[in-house]
């Protein structure tokens, strides 16, 4: 597509609406290697590796929008620094549905909030399509692009170019692999899982070995056909926290709903937290507790007294997914905030100990050092909006520090029309409690995309380096940093 067209495209999308939803208002544009142009400040010495991040890349072909955020195309962003330099490269994942799909410049498949075209029994037995979007992994030897609804992508860790579907010595085709791995600093192991639906709903959780095979899984049963998007690496435990989230399995068979529509909301079945032994994968307990819905946890580590403490994002509902939904149009008006939590359970008595809010503002994303999974943690950040009542349609336009003795807010407010994405944490290789923080700000006023590093203990300070992206990068989810071996 001819620039020009793009921008007529962008502005006619745009018109009334946020600035934000002129990032979203064309697919995004695939670029190779680039040097970016250092626009302001230095790049620090230090900082050695790549920022990897995903998102959806393409959310309309032909006029036709997707019906949910979470059905674009994954697009992969990766910004390799070294020596004060830094070039970066932007590639759809070619999966085989994006293929089809680029062949007839039309949608065929069904997805999470998407429908396939044609009539009802065309859609009987077919599975979703991967759209590799999520988030990613990165392995000695490759880069995963994770979706939660399938097997992970490979790509080459530095042209992002596609090799294929990954089982990573342990996945069969029905097998799901979540796009929140964790990573233990200290042994090197991965933990992650998956949800698999069907006549008994079961959590399947998976231990790799530093290289992504997978070699221990074990399967443990949920309460009902729920969603669990994320979980908790903490101390010797794994926690999993499942929504009171109903799924209608008969429209889903039928092909008359899709994913999204046919999750139902049912608070009287409350919230329930199951903990697992990592080293065992045996269940420790249950507790059923008050209804909420979340879709990250920052971190969670045992005390002194051997208690799991637990950061998440808050929801009192789901209306959180009708936003999502939402935000293909450039315009959400659903009502939802998520709030910080800190959530104490003692795993040997089964009870909670408290579950209170840590900060006051809308937020989410919330990110901490990789250095520090499964541990107490120096600081927690995230993104959030400026102000406490901010309008329902607005993205995030701040980053926070909370720091994790004091519980001390330090934040960086962007200037009006531009927005940060999730900010990924990236530690000094020389100093244990000291870092920096890397996010993509998209600037509506300048239709420009950049990458901007910050001092991750001094984010008030700005960004002390700001690098120019050749194409708009569409709002993404979630991304990685790789420090250079």
């Amino acid at each position: 597509m001819q620039t020009q067209d793009r921008d007529t495209q962008r502005d006619q999308f745009a018109q009334g609406k946020p600035l934000w939803a002129r990032a979203i208002a064309t697919p995004a544009t695939e670029f190779g290697p680039t040097a970016l142009p250092l626009l302001s400040g230095q790049i620090p010495e230090g900082l050695q590796g790549t920022l990897y991040r995903n998102g959806p890349g393409r959310l309309s072909r032909q006029g036709q929008t997707v019906d949910h955020w979470f059905d674009g195309d994954g697009g992969i962003l990766a910004v390799h620094v070294d020596d004060g330099g830094a070039t970066a490269c932007y590639r759809y994942v070619q999966t085989q549905e994006l293929q089809a799909e680029e062949a007839k410049d039309q949608f065929l498949y069904s997805g999470y909030g998407q429908m396939a075209p044609g009539p009802v029994w065309k859609r009987w037995g077919v599975p979703p399509k991967n759209v590799a979007n999520t988030s990613v992994l990165a392995l000695p030897d490759k880069l995963l692009a994770l979706w939660e609804g399938g097997n992970p992508h490979a790509l080459d860790p530095v042209t992002l170019e596609t090799q294929g579907l990954d089982p990573l010595s342990g996945l069969t085709p029905k097998l799901t692999y979540s796009a929140h791995p964790k990573r233990d600093p200290h042994t090197g192991n991965i933990y992650n899982f998956g949800v698999i639906f069907g006549p008994k709903t079961y959590i399947q959780i998976y231990c790799s070995h530093a290289s992504g095979d997978i070699y221990r899984q074990a399967s443990i049963p949920l309460p009902g056909l729920s969603m669990v998007h994320d979980f908790v690496l903490a101390g010797r435990y794994l926690i999993f926290i499942v929504p009171p989230l109903r799924l209608q399995m008969l429209p889903i068979l039928l092909g008359t709903k899709s994913l999204s529509d046919a999750l139902q909301w049912q608070p009287h079945q409350g919230t329930q937290i199951i903990v697992i032994d990592r080293d065992t994968f045996k269940e420790v307990t249950r507790i059923d507790t008050d209804p909420w819905f979340q879709w990250h946890f920052s971190n969670g580590h045992e005390d002194a007294a051997g208690n799991i403490v637990v950061d998440y994002v808050r929801y009192d509902d789901f209306q959180t997914n009708q936003w999502l939904k939402e935000v293909v149009t450039g315009y959400p008006q659903a009502p939802a905030t998520g709030k910080l939590w800190q959530l104490q359970i003692n795993p040997q008595s089964g009870q909670v100990l408290h579950n209170e809010p840590l900060f006051n503002f809308g937020c989410e994303f919330p990110v901490i050092s990789s250095l520090e999974t499964g541990q107490k943690t120096t600081a927690i950040y995230l993104n959030h909006h400026s102000h406490t009542q901010r309008p329902v349609e607005e993205m995030f336009d701040c980053i926070a520090r909370i720091d994790g003795k004091t519980s001390a807010v330090t934040s960086m407010a962007f200037p009006s029309g531009c927005y940060p994405m999730e900010a990924i944490y990236a530690p000094d290789p020389n100093t244990f409690d000291q870092g920096w923080l890397l996010t993509v700000v998209f600037d509506g006023n300048q239709d420009q995309s950049t990458v901007q590093i910050f001092s991750a203990n001094q984010l008030d300070a700005g960004p002390i380096a700001v690098l120019g992206l050749p194409e708009i990068i569409p709002f993404g989810f979630h991304g990685a940093w790789q420090a250079r071996a």
